[in-house]
Formats: C-alpha cells, structure tokens, sequence
C-alpha cells in the first residue's frame, strides 16, 4: 500500500469487524496500520491469517462482518476458504462476507472467487481509503470491484464466451490449479517449489492429486488438458 495513501473516517459512528487473511506478515502489517485504526476509520482488526486452515478457525472463532481475503494461499487458496465458509456466507443473522484483496488481476482468480462467493474482488494497488469505504459496503451487501475488474467481470458473465462452468476444473483447488498451469508451462517440480514458496514433495502431491481427479496419467496429459482450457 502506498506510503502517500491515507484513509479516511467512515460512517460516522459505523464499526466493521474484519478479519485479514494473507500469507505474508508484511503486508497483513501494512493493511493493520493502514485502515486498523479503528477510532479514525470504524474498521476493527479482530483476527489474521495466513493459511486455509488458519484462516477457517479464525473465522469461525470471531465472526467477522468481513474478511478480506487473499486469493493465493497456502492449503487451497481463498476458493477453498470461500469453499469452507460456504454456511457462514449463507447465515440469516450476521453473515460473513467475503472481499478479495489480491495482487492477480488474472481471469481465473476473478472468476473463481466470485463463483465462490466473495461480494467483491479489489487489487492490493487499492488506497486505504478506497479499501475502508469498500469493506463498509462489502459489509452492507454491495459488490465492489476495483474499476477495471468491474468492466471486466460484467463483460465476462454477461458475453457468451464467458468461461462455462467447468466442473472438472472446479474439482481442484485453487493452489492445485497453479500448479497444473506451471506443469503445463514447462517448469520443473523444484522450479514450482520456489515459485509458489512450496516444498518439491508438496509439488509433487499437488500433481498427483491433479492428475487422479482429472483422470489423467501423466504431466504430458496435463498439458494437453490445460492447453485445450487455454489455461495456460
């Protein structure tokens, strides 16, 4: 977040309790000092995260109005806790609501957080203020997105060519998908380890859960699968 961004008071007398889930302290740090303060903004920090799992027990523990949700994580990513969190979405009395807060602008995230269930999808180049006044209305129910997503998820569910449902690549979770598209592109098992900041052997139990709920026998498969999606 940008050292020149200042938030802004909200409602006067509002209060929104939110929770933070993101793999990396530093920027879950810089978000807290940013829009944390609750008597300046109404937004009340009241818990983190940095995995799926992580994420689930705080969650469930505090009830937040919303949590600002990362789409890349450890455990599954934020579809997998959007997955999870499918009952407390749905409550009649105080539902959890979901925004994405990413660095990815890609298709596939947008696509499939919103499918997910998340109310709204911004970009970590978002200003505090822009990010208190969206959690506030993410809280009252609104959709929020950042500009040019909006343009873009309109015209992706309103268009014909809009991505179909696809219910074999639904099957996976969202860290499986990143790496069947790094398969797809050629990388190395160690070369996916470092990209994702994951374990060769976790790699490898990615690609083999991959390739048995695509019913497929080997990464040359894969590719074929993943290049006739376009997914790569």
């Amino acid at each position: 977040m940008s050292e020149h961004q200042t938030t802004a008071p909200t409602t006067e007398g509002r209060r929104a309790r939110v929770v933070l889930v993101d793999d990396h302290r530093m920027f879950r740090a810089g978000v807290q000092a940013e829009i944390g303060r609750t008597e300046a903004t109404g937004v009340e920090v009241v818990g983190e995260a940095g995995d799926v799992d992580q994420a689930m027990t705080v969650i469930q523990a505090t009830r937040p109005d919303v949590v600002l949700l990362d789409v890349h994580l450890p455990g599954g990513g934020g579809v997998e806790v959007l997955r999870r969190s499918t009952s407390l979405m749905g409550a009649a009395e105080q539902p959890v609501r979901f925004l994405a807060l990413s660095v990815s602008d890609a298709a596939e995230d947008v696509i499939g957080v919103i499918r997910g269930g998340a109310r709204g999808y911004v970009t970590k180049t978002i200003t505090g203020a822009d990010l208190v006044d969206a959690v506030f209305r993410v809280a009252d129910g609104d959709a929020v997105f950042s500009p040019r997503l909006a343009g873009f998820v309109l015209d992706a569910f309103a268009s014909t060519d809009a991505p179909p449902v696809d219910e074999d690549l639904d099957r996976l979770t969202q860290r499986e998908r990143e790496v069947l598209r790094l398969i797809a592109r050629g990388y190395a098992y160690k070369e996916i380890a470092k990209q994702l900041f994951i374990s060769v052997k976790t790699v490898e139990s990615h690609v083999s859960a991959v390739l048995r709920k695509l019913q497929l026998s080997n990464r040359h498969e894969l590719t074929r699968w993943a290049t006739a999606r376009r997914l790569v």
